[in-house]
């Protein structure tokens, strides 16, 4: 299983907007993506309610995991649009 180890970029952390562009992003992936923070269970990145319970706020580390063929890729992506600031305007 791969997994790395990613500080929340958003100022508002994995809420509101920014969790929901990171759930639709893994919702795209062909590789089941989990999520978690401070040892807890690791949660479905495809589920929008999963992530806003980890309540990961501005500054905190999650741990993105994920097995199979494309594992890599899918972290990668998700990784970077973690460690991005979602809030940012476009």
């Amino acid at each position: 299983m791969l997994e790395r180890t990613v500080v929340v970029g958003a100022r508002s952390g994995l809420h509101a907007r920014p969790a929901a562009l990171f759930v639709q992003a893994a919702t795209r992936l062909p590789v089941q993506v989990n999520v978690a923070r401070d040892g807890r269970p690791p949660v479905s990145a495809r589920s929008l309610l999963s992530v806003l319970s980890l309540g990961a706020g501005h500054g905190d580390s999650v741990v993105l995991s994920a097995e199979g063929e494309g594992a890599e890729a899918a972290v990668d992506e998700l990784a970077r649009l973690v460690a991005s600031d979602l809030d940012a305007k476009e």
